[in-house]
């Protein structure tokens, strides 16, 4: 014992020092390229905490094509900032430029799609992300942080605003141009790669390379579960690539060409962090010493996978793989500096490594490699005859890679150990150190440090979600309607676009004895992601109606997810949506007002066997329950805003005769005199419009059902879409906190219209609003007028005609088609009720939350 605490008296003396006294020349600047998954978030945290004048953080880019969506990451990352009171550090994110077919780069490509993908525009297939679940398990629980982040964390003073917010290749030349620097990439190295291939100049500034990612070598030691023993790889499904890892298999070429860049690289692969898994002994230790925020939320974070975690194996699977690089990157920087060499927390090697970016033979051009396939002179240069020339995986269940029996047989992202022309000499972890005490219950070294740093008190305390809003748990806004006769009974399924919200907010206002709005049903296959959901719940609670459910909703259109692994599938039709400007960055962020917003208490959350109630609602669970609490004969309505998959759902396992009065159907369109369409990410579709096109077989599951349908379709909705004559209406009408906000929205989404070429489509939000005020409207010159047609949905075929509208005689069921409407009353019918002063916001925005909560009387 005595000597134990002597070497511990030491130990804390030492890092004293290290605290105390750095080096005070030039401290590290660092640039981190992040995917913002739970462990990047103990990594920055890790590394915030360290001594600025030794590692001083100067920018961080997110990588958008892994396990992020980038609205949700961004605004995540300025949270963290501000709670660490480093709002000083630039944060880039995204970007519009493209690839020509000509091989050029043009500036600020967003790195939303893998190099050898990517074309003019932010939309494009998922190749390698499909490996990445859209939904629970992946992209949802990341951009929540499994429903933690809104529950625990504050929200900062920064957030994205579109066409201000800095690019990721803007921030990376910013902070690489300034001088020397050390890179930290905890994601795909997409952005990165670009930044090289179009700035090969500035490769003399970056000092060192410290990569997370990768698997060079099986691991089978007495940690290793057999779960993963024998495994190189660790992609969810191994039958068609067992030795991909997900920071190098989402875009192997970006890999390649960092790994050949010249640069000095230390990689810490697979190999290494599965030898430092998340024990239940340092659980333990990391429970009982949570003296800072953020080693409580650090804490919680953990708490929420394990708890949450597919099997039993939690603490021999999981590992704080990009926080560990972070530990082995510091120490391997301090050593240099000292000239010790001696790494505190890892054993390392040099290798002789590459990235496998296709598959032998080579030189064949089978229609899976952009890179040769049609081309007389490959792209980028590469060899006709090459490394990069062979088959390149199409997508977890390509043909070509599976096996009949046993695991696939394709090698992309594979960081392979070589010889000869393609080996690069790499420093690679091979594995992490045990603790200088031999009984110490953190059987790893840097775990030690991690709890050490973690717990550190700042200098500066920022308020957390406590302090920020200290009753914020406790305050749910439900209305009493008393005896009041409620009106028709309406369920709206929408896909979280910006005209959807500006839909929420015009239902709420109405009289609810007129329109009872039961509930809402959320498509997480449209223009935002699943994550958006908090946003929703966001605007309830401003509106005062907390009490009303909201239903998730598939993220995968019919026939689209994988029948052997649910969670992943392709994306044939949502790869329409961009993921840029105009598209889900802009959906998910509201076009930068989500976070004006008040913060409801609900959000979207996992149940747990401690919380078994926290589960977010499936679509169907909240139809369900709708239904249930129907009164005896009544019937619902439903307003569908997006692609038809709830409905489909609902149709294909419930018996909707008995209970469905009739369904608004906003979208589709109907050819007449050759006009065109909306679906402008698909140039061969002249004819088809999102919502239908978005998920074909279930329009098609919808139009052949029995239900009473009144289609909303694009054709009138362009005829009354006029940004000028809706904002003139809502500056004439009371300034209620609801007609604030959407006046607000609509005059950016009017301004970026006008702006830039990636906003030309947002009309199509102000058409969205027509068919919510079809149904509800009681103006007495609104003169809509219908007529009835025989239509069918081509689900199937090539892309250049699915998801259009066709007239089909044979056809014995009639559809109800809005064919006119008096623009002028639809424009002063929608400001009027916005405006109505008998029911408004119960809270106007996020400031006047904190003004009303975030400092409660004593």
């Amino acid at each position: 014992m005595v000597g134990r605490a002597v070497w511990m008296l030491t130990l804390i003396g030492w890092l004293g020092v290290v605290q105390l006294n750095p080096v005070e020349a030039h401290p590290h600047r660092i640039l981190v390229d992040t995917d913002v998954n739970v462990d990047d978030v103990l990594a920055f945290f890790y590394l915030l905490k360290q001594n600025k004048r030794e590692f001083d953080l100067k920018a961080i880019t997110i990588n958008t094509n892994g396990w992020n969506d980038a609205g949700h990451a961004v605004n995540y990352i300025y949270d963290i900032l501000s709670v660490m009171d480093r709002d000083d550090i630039p944060v880039g994110v995204g970007g519009e430029g493209g690839i020509l077919p000509n091989d050029t780069i043009q500036p600020n490509v967003g790195g939303y799609l893998p190099i050898i993908d990517q074309g003019p525009s932010t939309a494009g297939g998922c190749r390698y992300r499909q490996s990445i679940p859209p939904g629970q398990s992946g992209r949802l629980d990341v951009n929540t942080n499994y429903g933690l982040r809104k529950a625990l964390l504050p929200k900062g003073n920064r957030k994205y605003v579109p066409l201000q917010q800095p690019t990721a290749q803007q921030v990376m030349k910013d902070a690489i141009s300034a001088g020397p620097i050390t890179v930290f990439l905890m994601g795909i190295q997409t952005n990165f790669a670009i930044f090289l291939m179009t700035n090969p100049h500035l490769k003399k500034n970056i000092k060192h390379i410290y990569a997370m990612g990768g698997a060079v070598r099986s691991t089978c030691s007495g940690n290793a579960s057999s779960v993963l023993c024998g495994d190189i790889g660790n992609l969810f499904r191994q039958d068609s690539d067992p030795y991909g890892e997900y920071n190098i298999f989402g875009d192997p070429f970006a890999a390649y060409m960092v790994l050949h860049s010249g640069i000095p690289v230390t990689l810490v692969p697979l190999d290494a962090t599965r030898t430092i898994p998340l024990d239940e002994p340092f659980f333990k230790a990391f429970e009982q010493k949570q003296d800072t925020f953020e080693a409580q939320y650090c804490f919680q974070s953990l708490k929420m996978v394990r708890d949450t975690w597919s099997n039993d194996e939690f603490y021999k699977e999981f590992c704080i793989w990009d926080a560990f690089m972070v530990g082995v990157a510091l120490s391997q920087m301090r050593s240099l500096e000292r000239d010790h060499r001696e790494n505190e927390f890892a054993k390392l090697v040099y290798m002789n490594l590459t990235v496998i970016t296709s598959n032998r033979p080579y030189g064949i051009s089978d229609g899976s490699n952009p890179l040769i396939d049609g081309r007389l002179i490959p792209k980028f240069g590469v060899q006709k005859n090459g490394v990069h020339s062979g088959h390149v995986q199409m997508g977890m269940e390509d043909p070509f890679c599976l096996v009949k029996e046993g695991k696939g047989k394709c090698q992309d992202g594979y960081t392979k150990e070589t010889s000869g022309a393609e080996a690069v000499s790499v420093l690679v972890a091979t594995g992490a150190k045990r603790d200088h005490d031999s009984n110490s219950t953190r059987a790893k070294y840097f775990y030690y440090s991690f709890l050490d740093v973690i717990n550190r008190p700042k200098k500066t305390e920022r308020p957390n979600i406590r302090t920020q809003l200290p009753l914020h748990e406790s305050v749910l806004h439900k209305p009493d309607f008393g005896k009041k006769l409620m009106g028709k009974a309406l369920v709206f399924d929408m896909d979280m676009s910006a005209g959807d919200f500006v839909v929420l907010l015009y239902l709420l206002k109405l009289p609810v004895e007129r329109i009872n709005l039961k509930g809402i049903l959320v498509s997480a296959n449209g223009w935002a992601t699943a994550a958006t959901i908090d946003v929703v719940y966001d605007l309830l609670h401003m509106m005062g109606r907390d009490d009303i459910p909201v239903g998730l909703g598939n993220v995968f259109a019919v026939g689209q997810s994988y029948s052997s692994f649910t969670s992943l599938g392709d994306c044939t039709y949502i790869s329409s949506i961009p993921q840029g400007s105009g598209g889900s960055l802009d959906s998910d962020t509201l076009y930068g007002f989500a976070r004006a917003l008040p913060s409801s208490p609900r959000r979207y959350g996992l149940a747990t066997k401690e919380f078994p109630g926290l589960g977010q609602p499936t679509a169907l669970d909240v139809w369900r329950s709708i239904v249930k609490s129907l009164d005896p004969g009544s019937k619902i309505t439903l307003l569908t805003n997006g692609p038809l998959t709830n409905l489909a759902e609902i149709i294909l396992s419930e018996n909707t005769d008995s209970v469905v009065q009739d369904v608004y159907i906003v979208g589709g369109h109907i050819r007449h005199d050759n006009e065109q369409g909306n679906l402008f990410t698909v140039p061969s579709n002249k004819y088809a419009e999102f919502n239908m096109f978005l998920d074909p077989l279930a329009a098609k599951a919808v139009f052949d059902s029995k239900l009473n349908i009144t289609l909303i379709p694009l054709g009138i909705q362009k005829q009354v879409s006029s940004f000028q004559n809706i904002l003139d209406k809502l500056k004439l009408t009371d300034s209620t906190p609801e007609a604030v906000f959407a006046q607000h929205l609509l005059s950016r989404l009017w301004k970026l219209k006008q702006k830039h070429h990636r906003y030309r489509h947002m009309d199509t939000y102000l058409g969205e609003i027509l068919g919510a005020v079809i149904l509800g409207s009681s103006h007495p010159q609104l003169n809509p007028t219908f007529k009835f047609m025989p239509l069918k949905v081509v689900a199937e075929g090539d892309v250049s005609v699915i998801g259009q509208l066709l007239v089909d005689e044979h056809q014995s069921k009639m559809v109800k088609i809005l064919s006119s409407v008096n623009p002028e009353a639809y424009h002063e019918e929608f400001a009027n009720i916005l405006g109505e002063q008998k029911k408004f916001a119960v809270v106007a925005s996020f400031v006047e939350e904190k003004k009303i909560i975030g400092c409660p009387t004593k």
